[in-house]
């Protein structure tokens, strides 16, 4: 059965593609950053009754107007059976698509990630006809993110190397620094990516550290800029709520007083507005001697 980890592990490629080339670019091996990415159909079932899924296929073009596919497996452990299928997705890939195709191996397990990382040789000793050649990012090559501004700068990176250390000992501190990145995210963001670390940490340790940062109320993953709509939402109610009282204790209430209350945007002198607004005998009196 496909575990939740599982599944994120590879799903954050599609939320985010260029995670590949910028993860890469850290180890020595460039790969150019994707101007456009294509979501392609990972069923490779032939007309025969075989059934061959990959986890995620992407089309990547490239600023140089190259294109190639990048089929993204999320691997659990070692399974000598998987090289054969490997092989065989390249090879329909490339007759199917006659793209160059590009094998990504994902894993969060260290001993699965170096067995991967193993070339496989269809051939025999004296000639080898083909050799399988993954590129393959797990615990011993993804780089730990541990402070807030380094999450903060590349959110989707920061998700995938919590995923991806989930067994580390820095993990509380991994978390804790990508919880602050969310802070400053926009709330689709925050909320997309929360959702995909506790989708890829499944039933982890890590995973109980994750849920009591999210016990944090929701606002706790708002931008500076959400908040600011909110303090001047709250500001504007103030402001009705202070010509409600004037008028409920009978006084009259004038379209330049009203225009004035309903214009300001300082809290703290609408909130000072509405206390007096209990005590005056006529309306002006709300502004004092300002």
């Amino acid at each position: 059965m496909v575990s939740s980890s599982h599944e994120a592990m590879h799903r954050i490629f599609q939320e985010d593609p260029g995670i590949f080339a910028r993860t890469f670019e850290r180890l020595g091996i460039p790969f150019t950053e994707p101007v456009a990415v294509s979501l392609l159909p990972t069923d490779l079932t032939e007309i025969k009754p075989l059934e061959r899924r990959l986890d995620t296929l992407l089309q990547v073009e490239t600023a140089d107007g190259g294109s190639y596919l990048l089929a993204v497996e999320a691997q659990g452990r070692k399974d000598p059976d998987k090289h054969s299928s490997w092989a065989y997705y390249l090879s329909y890939l490339y007759a199917k698509y006659r793209l160059p195709p590009l094998l990504l191996i994902v894993c969060q397990d260290e001993a699965t990630a170096q067995w991967a990382t193993i070339p496989f040789h269809l051939g025999t000793p004296m000639w080898r006809t083909l050799t399988l050649r993954p590129l393959v990012l797990g615990p011993h090559n993804v780089p730990i993110v541990a402070d807030v501004a380094s999450a903060a700068e590349d959110i989707p990176v920061a998700v995938f190397s919590v995923l991806t250390h989930s067994r580390h000992p820095q993990a509380d501190t991994m978390l804790r620094a990508l919880s602050g990145a969310l802070r400053k995210a926009d709330p689709d963001t925050a909320d997309l990516f929360k959702e995909l670390t506790e989708l890829g940490l499944g039933t982890s340790p890590a995973a109980a550290i994750w849920r009591d940062l999210m016990a944090i109320p929701t606002s706790f993953f708002r931008s500076e800029t959400a908040e600011k709509v909110r303090e001047e939402g709250r500001v504007q109610s103030r402001a009705e709520d202070t010509l409600t009282v004037l008028e409920k204790r009978g006084l009259s209430v004038s379209g330049e007083v009203r225009e004035r209350i309903l214009g300001c945007t300082d809290a703290e002198v609408v909130r000072r507005w509405f206390d007096l607004a209990i005590t005056v005998e006529c309306a002006e009196d709300v502004f004092g001697d300002e």
